[in-house]
């Protein structure tokens, strides 16, 4: 059964269709890949999975629950965690305060309104313990009372990925996590994300083609809204559609 579902899932803006009946069936712990040329659908389709965007028509199915309709905290509260091309901490904020916030938004409806209005940030325990868990699951223990700005953006990243985890996410989209990063930053956030995140079901927009082959149970295409094709890496490779759409007719 499918963790995650859309059906016909479709975005337009005027008479540009972002997403063209897309259906999309995640598992249960599945690391599933989205790849496609610029202007695909890619960060669309993770958009209105999260509640960025609405759909024109079609649904979202998350755990058995048509979700469409919910903002995005909501979504967040159910199990849907995502990070952004560009990184989102709080700079002004320590990196501590970071991961609280986020471990905060998901414990709201447990925290009564008084307790919000007269007791300090730091007073609940079963937050600042899941705050030091996360801490210390994406190595920035240390580093908790350093303005977040200070990191360096490898570093950033780490935090981006704590904010998610801070969630206790049950899907998380991760859409290009090593953007901008070297070599070495690119190897050190994917085994992060194997290591603090390897129980939860994934799925990534990602460019780099060989990451993407490594690292996937099965891989989405899409192009100009449409989904292309859906396989495992060795499908997908020698699929003659994507290779002619995506990949210029040369094999990976």
């Amino acid at each position: 059964m499918a963790l995650l579902e859309t059906e016909n899932l479709t975005r337009q803006f005027g008479e540009l269709v972002a997403t063209d009946n897309v259906n999309l069936g995640v598992e249960a712990g599945e690391f599933r890949s989205v790849i496609g040329p610029n202007g695909a659908g890619k960060t669309t389709l993770f958009n209105l999975i999260t509640g960025a965007l609405f759909p024109t028509s079609g649904r979202v199915i998350f755990a058995d629950e048509a979700v469409s309709n919910l903002p995005p905290h909501e979504r967040v509260r159910r199990g849907i965690g995502r990070s952004f091309q560009i990184t989102t901490v709080f700079g002004g904020l320590s990196v501590r305060e970071n991961v609280r916030l986020s471990a905060q938004a998901v414990a709201g409806e447990s925290i009564t309104a008084g307790n919000r209005l007269f007791r300090p940030a730091d007073s609940f325990p079963e937050i600042n313990e899941r705050v030091e868990d996360v801490l210390s699951q994406i190595g920035l223990e240390a580093r908790g009372d350093e303005k977040a700005a200070a990191l360096a953006y490898g570093d950033r990243r780490r935090l981006e990925i704590g904010l998610v985890l801070a969630t206790d996410p049950r899907v998380v989209l991760l859409d290009e996590p090593t953007a901008g990063m070297s070599v070495e930053e690119t190897r050190a956030t994917m085994a992060l994300i194997d290591d603090v995140l390897a129980d939860r079901t994934l799925l990534l927009i990602e460019h780099d083609i060989d990451l993407v082959m490594n690292v996937s149970d099965r891989i989405t295409v899409l192009n100009r809204g449409r989904e292309l094709a859906t396989g495992t890496p060795e499908e997908v490779a020698e699929n003659d559609e994507v290779q002619k759409a995506y990949l210029g007719g040369v094999r990976p």
